[in-house]
C-alpha cells in the first residue's frame, strides 16, 4: 500500500467516525428534547393540580364552613353572655386558673359585671 492509499483510508475512517458521531449526537438531542417536553407537560399538570388544591383548601377553611362543622358535627356553640369573662390588665386580684364560671369563692373573678 502506498502512502496515498493509507492517508485516504485514514480520512475515510475519520469521515465515517465523524458521521456516526453526528448521528448519535442528533439522536441524543432529540431524545433529550422529547424528555424535556414530557417534563414540561408534567410540570403544567402539577401546576394545575396545585392551583386546584389551593382553591379547595380555601373552600375548606372559610369561616362559614368552619362554623357549620363546629355546630353540626362537633356540637359546639358560641359561649353565652354568662360564660364570657373579661380580663383587664392590672385590675383586681390575681386570677385562679382553676376557677370556672358559676363557681363561687375566693381567687376567682370579682363579681363586677
Amino acid at each position: 500500500m502506498t502512502v496515498r492509499a493509507i492517508i485516504l483510508l485514514a480520512l475515510m475512517t475519520a469521515v465515517v467516525c465523524s458521521a456516526t458521531a453526528v448521528v448519535y449526537s442528533k439522536h441524543r438531542a432529540r431524545a433529550s428534547f422529547a424528555e424535556l417536553q414530557s417534563l414540561h407537560r408534567e410540570r403544567d399538570r402539577l401546576n394545575v393540580e396545585w392551583e386546584r388544591l389551593q382553591l379547595e383548601q380555601g373552600a375548606w377553611t372559610t369561616h362559614g364552613r368552619i362554623e357549620r362543622v363546629a355546630r353540626e358535627e362537633l356540637d359546639m356553640a358560641p359561649p353565652g353572655a354568662e360564660d364570657v369573662v373579661l380580663i383587664r390588665a392590672g385590675a383586681g386580684p390575681a386570677l385562679d386558673l382553676n376557677w370556672r364560671p358559676g363557681d363561687p369563692g375566693a381567687g376567682g373573678m370579682p363579681d363586677e359585671r
